[in-house]
């Protein structure tokens, strides 16, 4: 699974800004022939992004290149069940991105049109966000 090496801060502020917001970067297919483009916003964890790549590797059959164009880079953290208040934040339960639509989260080439969108959508099944499958002009 994908996280960081070493981070400056172990625990982050929760974002709690959820709505329209339309990503800025990573909005272009820039290495690859084939790209995932999410169309709604979500958190994507790094469990769900491994779960997209093992799908996609296995519709491939290991041909042609994939590349992972997002990062979990950002911690979670969780209490155990029913534990008191004022007893600290808890400890980093997974890592995750948040992702804007218009996001390029996957990008697939040396594979057939027909393979390379076969395995973007038994990986899109595997993500929280809306996606859709487009082609570098």
């Amino acid at each position: 699974m994908l996280l960081p090496k070493k981070m400056k801060y172990r625990k982050w502020h929760k974002r709690h800004t959820q709505g329209d917001r339309v990503a800025t970067q990573k909005i272009d297919v820039a290495f690859g022939t084939y790209g995932l483009k999410a169309t709604t916003e979500a958190w994507v964890t790094a469990r769900q992004i491994e779960a997209a790549r093992r799908a996609m590797t296995r519709a491939i059959k290991r041909g042609g290149k994939i590349w992972i164009r997002i990062f979990p880079d950002h911690p979670v953290t969780n209490h155990g069940a029913e534990a008191p208040m004022g007893k600290g934040k808890g400890g980093v339960d997974y890592y995750m991105t948040p992702v804007r639509a218009g996001t390029i989260l996957f990008e697939m080439d040396g594979v057939t049109d027909e393979v390379a969108r076969e395995a973007f959508r038994l990986a899109a099944y595997k993500l929280p966000v809306k996606t859709k499958i487009i082609v570098r002009a």
